[in-house]
């Protein structure tokens, strides 16, 4: 066998393995869409829960989960940016760097689960912060602050280094540099960090869970020290309880096509945003 009948080979595998891979995605997308779509209205979208959770809408549960997903964004992307910009552009190859990577590392290793004990232990009873939307955001904050440092930094890397030679030669300082050459330049893959974190965030029920996360409020949060429901909580909920599972298996596909439809909008305005620069 020559090496064309090789190569023609291992893109066909290649090849096969992509479409599969896009096979499997449309076909959960279809299934969610196909016995999600007949519940799907404005009704649906903008009303409360009613009649425990068989009838109404999800509203107040897609305002909960977007007031996460902010919350914890707002939190997590300027620590993760900073912590990112001084590993690699300050403190160089030097012994904590190695640490904070290590750290980082099993950080972003442990299981969810874990980081809602935590935020429960630490936020909620420590703080004194109680079951809210301050304690949610800073549990979900520290469970994606280890991909926004990794992406953050990868993307500083691919920076090359004349860049930065060059804007000190022009007599910018370090910080300049930084803030006008080289963020600017790695924006772009630093918003697919974002827009990770934020597809994370939005799907995430155990931190949630031990956090924030209310089982039945047809109301909407007033303060940061609010509960609230949120969609993947919601759907579980519905899913695996009540008084009346499968009357309510269709809202539980709704649900999950909202979500799903909530995350792919974000996609989208992150991706445009990126274009934009």
């Amino acid at each position: 066998m020559n090496k064309k009948t090789e190569q023609k080979i291992a893109f066909a595998i290649f090849r096969l393995l992509g479409l599969l891979v896009a096979g499997v995605l449309f076909w959960i997308l279809g299934f969610i869409i196909y016995n999600g779509i007949s519940v799907i209205s404005w009704d649906f979208l903008t009303a409360a829960p009613a009649e425990g959770m068989t009838a109404g809408g999800i509203f107040p549960a897609i305002a909960g989960t977007l007031c996460l997903v902010a919350g914890s964004v707002t939190l997590a992307f300027p620590i993760g940016v900073m912590s990112a910009v001084y590993m690699n552009e300050y403190a160089g190859g030097s012994w904590v760097v190695r640490f904070i990577r290590v750290m980082t590392n099993n950080l972003g290793s442990i299981p969810s689960i874990v980081f809602g004990l935590f935020g429960m232990t630490l936020f909620v009873n420590t703080l004194g912060f109680g079951d809210s939307i301050l304690a949610g955001s800073c549990t979900l904050g520290l469970l994606v602050l280890p991909l926004i440092i990794r992406t953050t930094e990868e993307s500083l890397k691919a920076i090359p280094s004349s860049f930065r030679t060059g804007s000190l030669a022009l007599g910018a300082s370090k910080l300049q540099t930084i803030r006008k050459v080289v963020l600017p330049m790695a924006f772009p893959n630093i918003v697919t960090g974002l827009i990770l974190s934020i597809g994370r965030v939005s799907g995430e029920t155990a931190p949630i869970l031990f956090t924030v996360a209310a089982y039945f409020l047809p109301k909407l949060p007033d303060s940061l020290f609010s509960q609230v429901m949120a969609l993947p909580y919601h759907l579980y909920v519905i899913a695996t309880s009540g008084t009346d599972i499968e009357a309510s298996r269709p809202i539980a596909y709704g649900t999950a096509l909202v979500l799903i439809a909530i995350v792919l909008s974000m996609n989208l305005l992150a991706a445009t945003l990126r274009k934009l620069k």
